[in-house]
């Protein structure tokens, strides 16, 4: 089993993602049906951790362990939901924010530095000390 850091990690990368699809998504007159959103969500965010945490584990190059999600994460949901121009800029910009501002947020305020492990912020806890 995966240690709970990850899990934890997985499932917040998770809410902040299928809330962006939503956000980029909010104009169409017809929201997209859940299990398409979950199962877009779920390969971006469940398979491509599991993929980068593998490839760093098993020492893969950072730009294919970090390449290939990030390729997937750009490609599939503008083909599989089929984004308009607008839509995809928004798309991109939040998705790309989202995993520094997670690792921000995880690092200062709890003090764990693995989400983007290449970029280090000191912790509030350790400010203390």
């Amino acid at each position: 089993m995966p240690p709970i850091r990850f899990v934890v990690f997985i499932a917040v990368s998770l809410v902040v993602f299928i809330g962006i699809l939503r956000w980029t998504l909010r104009a169409r007159p017809v929201t997209q049906k859940a299990s398409l959103t979950g199962s877009i969500a779920f390969v971006i965010v469940v398979v491509g951790m599991c993929f980068a945490k593998f490839g760093a584990i098993a020492g893969f190059p950072w730009p294919l362990y970090y390449g290939v999600p990030a390729v997937v994460t750009l490609e599939l949901p503008s083909l599989a939901l089929r984004m308009q121009g607008s839509e995809f800029a928004w798309y991109v910009l939040l998705a790309f924010a989202s995993s520094p501002a997670i690792h921000a947020v995880f690092s200062f305020f709890v003090g764990r530095h693995e989400y983007l492990p290449v970029w280090h912020i000191p912790s509030l806890l350790d400010m203390g000390t």
